[in-house]
């Protein structure tokens, strides 16, 4: 029997990443899992891969109404949630003066208030026991060049966690924050880095991590499943950083 074997799981960007490969391990240890995204196709492939009960809908978590649908959709479909993963969340890179309202906005939208009313939007639904996972980052205890709003944004997300571990604890719903270092996902596409340029990129990246190379999404995963399982159930409010040692001191 899988470690989450009946249990209900949602994974906002769960179509690429992180959040796909949580998704993954998670249908295979059991769990029926709904994923959202933004890009259709995207989100109908990796619905597609993760078995006949997987769910996809497409949505963008800046926008409270697609919390509103997941959860009218998870009420109708499953009735409950038992493990909650807000991962979706954007990164625009740039040094401060160079940052635009717009630019602020969409990524405090999506990784900060998303975040904030998506879980709340969900709590009605998440049966006595479960777990909540928010996907933070290592920027917001590291300074990285150009990452000054995207780590204000994910910043807030360890308040969220830790007040929401002592709010819920009579529930005994767990709360956890999971903050990747640098991971070999397609998000590293979006940096502008252009394909010959990859593996010194890649090298140079990884001279700042002491185990020397970059994670992989697996790896996340399998600490998402940690936090999610009875394997953690007696961790909460934590901050797990899954980062290969780049924030040591």
């Amino acid at each position: 029997m899988g470690k989450l074997a009946g249990k209900i799981a949602v994974v906002t960007g769960g179509n690429s990443g992180i959040g796909l490969a949580a998704a993954t391990i998670f249908a295979a240890e059991g769990a029926r899992v709904v994923i959202t995204g933004r890009r259709r196709e995207a989100v109908e492939e990796a619905a597609a891969a993760l078995g006949p009960e997987a769910v996809g809908l497409v949505g963008d978590m800046a926008d409270l109404a697609a919390h509103d649908r997941l959860v009218s959709v998870v009420r109708e479909r499953f009735g409950a949630i038992d493990v909650y993963i807000a991962n979706a969340g954007i990164n625009v890179i740039a040094p401060s003066a160079a940052v635009t309202e717009a630019d602020y906005d969409a990524q405090f939208a999506t990784n900060t208030r998303g975040v904030f009313f998506g879980v709340t939007k969900a709590l009605p639904l998440m049966r006595d026991g479960g777990a909540i996972i928010l996907t933070g980052s290592i920027a917001s205890g590291k300074a990285l060049d150009g990452h000054a709003v995207y780590a204000g944004s994910k910043a807030a997300l360890g308040a969220f966690a830790r007040s929401w571990a002592l709010e819920l604890r009579d529930r005994r719903i767990r709360v956890n924050l999971l903050s990747p270092g640098p991971v070999d996902t397609p998000i590293l596409n979006k940096l502008g880095i252009q394909p010959q340029d990859r593996p010194s990129f890649e090298r140079e990246l990884a001279r700042s991590i002491p185990l020397g190379r970059l994670g992989r999404p697996e790896e996340l995963a399998r600490a998402a499943l940690f936090l999610a399982s009875d394997d953690g159930g007696f961790v909460t409010g934590i901050d797990l950083r899954v980062d290969g040692g780049m924030t040591l001191p």
